[in-house]
């Protein structure tokens, strides 16, 4: 019996892809694999037991993913899986800000006596843009700067895009009239929108700074649905004093920007759909059965994507292990002292990290491989799979 626990409340219809086989346990110590959404785990302390952690979304700031490598704990997250849900709130932000519509809602709200003459008097205060013609700037062009940008595109803007990490794929789901740059100062004087689509890493903290602002069209608006700290808050609020910047919309409000004029804040709805969290519950399940089950690992945000598709022979080796010269040559070497016949291996690296799945033919006593395998330096976990 597998044991699963979960940090937040998951969609029980991700929930009901776990067979007989899994069972959900209160206490996360007891647990081979744990689902998560927004839980802060920074300061968690983990079980040998515990296997994976999978995310229901996309970010995974709430996660110590690098301890969890060094541990052996392979992270998953699910891109792509809220994707629409932000792409239209996205949607939603850039005609509210072009139509003013936050500062109207809350002023119509105000009224109450003789309210269809005084709204014909004053609405004028409140007449906004259309976007069709307007220019957008996406920064990041992955799984939701993509159906951003195409969305945009249909609306009748004009799209330019900034990703120096563009792949393959997001490339090809691109329209193909849409601008890439290369770098931001090429994009930014030339937007009248700027929307954020960037995960949140040390090299991006603050990356939207004085600098960028000063390089920003007159008058642009700053959508951010990505990560709070992409943006430096005290270069905008200097930007939006001096009205270089016209609003800037969020999704993620603080003490520093909540109720500030110019500025609209919502309470983190981006992936706040029931088709979203479904979506994310799912994958996440999958991942994490799979692993558990196969060794396989898709979606990492820790360690590489490795896969042996099904365990149909007798047993599999799965060896996560520091991503060091000659790891591969010792394994395969301890393997062979201990009479194992490979029936097939793939071994791949992501950073400082490797992983080597292995099939074998014929029993494997694992505490004897591990015995042997784990005094080797770089090795992190050893488990072995048996059908």
């Amino acid at each position: 019996m597998y044991t699963i626990a979960t940090l937040n409340k998951i969609s029980p219809k991700g929930l009901a892809l776990f067979t007989e086989d899994y069972e959900i346990v209160p206490e996360a110590e007891a647990a081979q694999g744990i689902l998560v959404r927004s839980q802060d785990m920074q300061e968690m302390e983990f079980s040998p037991g515990l296997l994976a952690i999978a995310r229901a979304g996309a970010g995974v700031n709430n996660i110590p993913v690098t301890r969890c490598a060094d541990q052996g704990i392979v992270v998953f997250n699910t891109p792509g899986a809220n994707a629409n849900a932000v792409k239209e709130l996205v949607l939603t932000a850039l005609l509210i800000t072009a139509r003013n519509l936050t500062s109207a809602i809350a002023w119509t709200q105000t009224l109450t006596d003789d309210i269809s003459k005084t709204v014909e008097k004053n609405k004028s205060q409140f007449a906004g843009h259309e976007i069709k013609g307007k220019t957008l700037g996406v920064i990041g062009l992955g799984a939701i700067g993509v159906l951003v940008a195409n969305a945009a595109e249909d609306l009748g803007m004009k799209v330019i895009g900034y990703d120096p990490y563009l792949s393959v794929k997001g490339a090809h789901q691109l329209h193909s009239t849409i601008a890439i740059e290369e770098t931001l100062d090429k994009l930014l004087p030339f937007c009248d929108y700027v929307t954020i689509h960037v995960p949140f890493m040390e090299s991006t903290k603050g990356m939207i700074d004085a600098k960028c602002f000063e390089l920003m069209k007159e008058g642009a608006c700053l959508l951010n649905f990505s990560r709070d700290k992409l943006v430096d808050e005290n270069a905008l609020l200097e930007a939006i004093e001096k009205r270089k910047i016209r609003d800037y919309v969020t999704d993620f409000p603080n003490d520093k920007i909540a109720g500030k004029e110019h500025i609209t804040c919502i309470p983190h709805l981006g992936a706040s759909t029931a088709e979203s969290e479904e979506n994310c519950a799912r994958m996440a399940v999958e991942e994490l059965m799979d692993y558990i089950e196969n060794g396989n690992i898709n979606n990492s945000v820790n360690y590489p994507e490795c896969s042996l598709g099904r365990c149909t022979t007798t047993a599999r080796i799965v060896v996560l292990n520091k991503n060091i010269p000659a790891m591969l040559g010792k394994i395969t070497g301890i393997l062979a002292d201990m009479n194992i016949n490979i029936d097939n291996l793939v071994n791949r690296s992501k950073g400082d990290y490797a992983c080597t799945l292995v099939d074998v033919d014929s029993p494997v006593e694992e505490e004897a491989l591990k015995k042997a395998l784990l005094v080797e330096e770089g090795i992190i976990s050893v488990r072995v799979i048996s059908k």
